[in-house]
């Protein structure tokens, strides 16, 4: 019988200092880091994306940060799949796995591998319902053809929730659902879980200055760069994003810069929320409640005594 290790995951928002708390750790621990974002992998958006910065890049090794170019696809099935291969290698170098992201579908993906009836994605849902208003339920199902044909055998073209939901399981995934029930992984690792929690006003903060910082970094720019190169969101998954789309559209007179930057900023902090009820519905998670004026240092000490009272 096959030992089981331990996997350390700094898991929360987005703007709640994971990735320097994880960077730390990882430099006591002598870790790797894998990045459990849907977005840092991808290529010529560092700065929309909040990557680690060079600084951090450089002395902790980093997984599934800009890895692949825009118009290439990527999911979360694909990601866990890869991860555990990650994580085994990892141990293979008597290396301790450190799991940092925001993005709850990858790190499910990865640490328990998928049950069906706990994925959900609302941004993917949202859209197959812009599609049933802008398309129609034909296309809907021929899309469900498509991707999954065993699927649209079982399930009548007019049942319209079960033929979204169908597809947001395919998209969110990479899988069908046929799949999911029939296949899942085996995981050879325990994943001890801390969350990084803030008063919602500091959150809020944060996510503010965060916002004002990633202008001064050339947020601008860089979202002109992805326009020059032919990206677009509504196009390309990844710049359909908080941080880009936003900026786009105040490249196409759509805002003006302050209604832009506003807007960013308060797309930021709903989508922060939507984390937080993601993260809390997993009660593994021990939520480490952030004080305002705490460093990196402090936090990750708080972590690491958590961590080394963690059994299996």
């Amino acid at each position: 019988m096959r030992s089981v290790k331990k996997v350390l995951a700094i898991v929360g928002p987005t703007a709640s200092g994971k990735t320097d708390i994880s960077v730390e750790i990882a430099r006591r621990l002598n870790g790797e880091i894998i990045s459990a974002d849907s977005r840092q992998v991808y290529k010529g958006m560092p700065v929309s994306t909040s990557q680690p910065s060079e600084e951090n890049l450089n002395s902790v090794k980093h997984h599934f940060i800009s890895e692949l170019n825009p118009d290439e696809e990527f999911n979360s099935g694909e990601f866990g799949i890869i991860g555990r291969k990650i994580i085994d290698d990892i141990f293979s170098r008597n290396k301790l796995p450190v799991i940092c992201g925001g993005s709850g579908l990858y790190i499910r993906s990865l640490i328990d591998g998928f049950f069906e009836e706990k994925i959900e994605s609302k941004e993917i849902r949202e859209r197959l319902y812009r599609e049933l208003n802008d398309r129609g339920e034909d296309y809907l199902y021929e899309e469900l053809r498509r991707v999954d044909p065993e699927s649209s055998q079982i399930i009548p073209p007019r049942k319209v929730r079960r033929v979204i939901r169908a597809l947001e399981i395919y998209y969110a995934t990479g899988k069908k659902i046929s799949e999911l029930q029939k296949n899942l992984p085996e995981i050879n690792f325990k994943t001890f879980q801390i969350g990084l929690s803030y008063q919602r006003k500091i959150l809020y903060e944060r996510i503010n200055q965060r916002v004002d910082r990633m202008i001064e970094e050339g947020l601008l720019n860089e979202v002109r760069e992805l326009m020059n190169r032919g990206y677009h969101y509504g196009k390309n998954y990844p710049v359909d994003t908080v941080g880009v789309k936003e900026v786009m559209k105040y490249f196409e007179g759509e805002f003006s810069f302050e209604e832009m930057l506003h807007l960013i900023k308060q797309n930021t902090r709903r989508y922060a929320k939507r984390q937080l009820t993601w993260f809390r519905k997993d009660k593994r998670i021990l939520w480490l409640e952030a004080g305002d004026g705490e460093n990196a240092d402090e936090l990750a000490e708080k972590v690491l005594k958590h961590f080394e009272e963690f059994h299996l």
